[in-house]
């Protein structure tokens, strides 16, 4: 067994490296199967794990980069995109669209930066809990790892209504039963594995996007039976849908926030990337990261682009209560078009979709758990793994929320998926503001200490400027998207609006008296937030050159073309 003490030091001062350098130094490989961490909350303790309390880097360039952009297209997309159109209509769909583009493109930038620069898993919650204050991080890890797992039970409440679009001769509880044990299944397999399963299945989707966006280009340019669609359904006041003030049961509120939350839950799961940066070669992660905002935009916005095209907002087959696959835009398209055999082949695709979007419910769930343990704010047992360094106990504690899909047996389907979406969705907001936040943090320590961000792995663009304004935007947006239950108060939509900002601020107090309260120390203004000289930026930095990894040059014209795609 290696023994590891850490020297006394003072945060902010010289010598900080040279510490480092020792501790460094002191450690030798170990013999047994014991190995030490550093507690990254309290410098003061000593954490010892055994060696099967770490994950592994088994991740691939190819497979990040499906997580990340194949983790993002799932049920918002092909499912939600059609409640969207419904409430907004077509031009204020695709605004969203826009809208939401330029937060992810700063949150994942923000977290690009912080991530390349110190990889370690459950990354963002980390950084929240080193550079805001360690109760700030310990709400937004559980709030986020909260919303992951119930997004898992929400891809579960779905599948069986999907499946439905052939036979309905077997219940919802079977379905739902049936998935839940093989996605928790594959998610107990090494990580290569997922990260394999995740590539094929990502690839799938991408191929049938892709598929779509060029039947869509088709059909608008008159290939179908209607001729050409062209831009029919902007025309004559159907581009704005009910106007730019609609009316959603008996409430007023506009239009661009009416939807918004829809637009947001598609494009949650950007972030997917950086938190498989325990996982991950960091230069595959940030590869992947350079990418994955191009592509999110040109899928994302064409489809929303298509989707307004070819589907009238008032079409009653997106809310009539026939199952969600009969409320998918896409299937509408379709169907309006004339073509027969296609909707059942991109049922299968949606069916595929969710099986995809559930394995990674389950991933990014387990290793937010697995970071917050590590960091001292979750039960050591999250910490415990198998010998391929999968985080099972995280994995069954995230799975057990799939529970919450079968509600859906009892309640009607479009209810409980909304509440799901919604709880989601705003947690997931939450996250992405404090993201901005933290690395708002990060920029600041650097120029205190003189680091140039020039010398930095991966350098975000636009800072300091896009971080300030997705923090605003995100948290503006957080408290304003259910404002709606106040014009006719409903306990139930209030609740669904905002539990999770209520859940974020409770956990945050608890955590502040868990962590400073109870006659620990005195109050003062350095347990809110941190201050900069006291900010650790370099636990972890020594990670980054572990793992080399380069992506092999394309040998041929179709290589090419899937490098740029995927």
């Amino acid at each position: 067994m290696v023994l590891l003490k850490e020297k006394p030091r003072t945060i902010g001062t010289d010598s900080d490296n040279s510490i480092y350098k020792d501790i460094e130094q002191s450690i030798t490989p170990p013999s047994d199967k014991n190995e030490i961490f550093i507690d990254q909350i309290n410098n003061d303790r000593i954490t010892e794990y055994d060696s099967h309390g770490e994950v592994k880097r088994d991740l691939k360039a190819r497979h990040v980069t499906m997580i990340g952009i194949g983790g993002t297209i799932g049920t918002g997309l092909f499912i939600s995109t059609g409640h969207l159109l419904s409430q907004t209509g077509p031009v204020m769909s695709l605004i969203s669209f826009l809208f939401v583009t330029t937060i992810c493109f700063s949150v994942t930038q923000s977290l690009g930066e912080m991530a390349t620069y110190i990889p370690v898993s459950g990354s963002f919650v980390q950084f929240i809990t080193r550079w805001v204050s360690k109760s700030c991080g310990a709400a937004n890890g559980w709030l986020y790892g909260w919303s992951w797992a119930i997004t898992f039970g929400l891809e579960l409440s779905i599948v069986g209504q999907v499946i439905q679009f052939w036979t309905d001769a077997i219940p919802l509880a079977a379905w739902i039963s049936i998935f839940f044990v093989l996605l928790t299944a594959l998610n107990l397999f090494p990580v290569k594995f997922y990260g394999e399963i995740e590539f094929w299945m990502a690839s799938i989707k991408l191929t049938a996007v892709i598929g779509w966006i060029i039947y869509a280009f088709c059909m608008v340019c008159g290939a179908g039976k209607t001729g050409p669609v062209g831009f029919r359904y902007w025309r004559n006041g159907y581009a704005w849908g009910d106007g730019m003030i609609v009316s959603n049961n008996g409430k007023y509120a506009i239009a661009f926030i009416n939807g918004l939350i829809n637009a947001v839950f598609t494009f949650q799961g950007t972030e997917l990337v950086a938190i498989t940066a325990g996982e991950a070669s960091p230069k595959a992660l940030k590869s992947a990261i350079r990418k994955v905002m191009f592509r999110i935009l040109v899928f994302y916005v064409l489809c929303m682009l298509f989707i307004g095209l070819l589907v009238p907002y008032n079409d009653p087959k997106l809310t009539e209560n026939g199952g969600f696959t009969r409320n998918s835009p896409f299937l509408i398209a379709m169907e309006n078009s004339g073509t027969k055999v296609l909707p059942h082949i991109f049922n299968a695709v949606i069916v595929t979709t969710i099986i995809s979007a559930g394995n990674s419910t389950v991933y990014a769930g387990s290793r937010i758990f697995y970071g917050l343990a590590e960091s001292g704010v979750a039960p050591k047992i999250f910490l415990s793994t198998t010998k391929a360094g999968v985080p099972y106990v995280a994995v069954l504690f995230t799975a057990a929320f799939g529970a919450l899909g079968y509600l859906v047996v009892s309640n009607d389907g479009t209810v409980v998926f909304n509440w799901l979406l919604n709880i989601a969705a705003t947690a997931g907001l939450v996250a992405w503001g404090f993201i901005s936040v933290s690395h708002i943090r990060f920029m600041q320590v650097l120029k205190q200490r003189g680091i140039s961000r020039d010398t930095l792995p991966f350098k975000a663009f636009f800072m300091p400027y896009s971080a300030y304004y997705a923090a605003i935007v995100v948290f503006t947006v957080a408290l304003i998207q259910g404002f709606t239950v106040f014009w006719d108060f409903n306990a139930t939509d209030f609740f669904t609006a905002y539990v999770s900002l209520i859940v974020f601020v409770v956990w945050w107090i608890m955590f502040h008296f868990f962590f400073f309260g109870f006659g620990k120390q005195a109050w003062k203004w350095s347990n809110v937030l941190i201050p900069l000289e006291e900010c650790d930026i370099d636990t972890g930095v020594r990670d980054i050159n572990d793992i080399e990894f380069d992506v092999p040059p394309p040998k041929n014209l179709w290589e090419k073309f899937w490098l740029i795609i995927a």
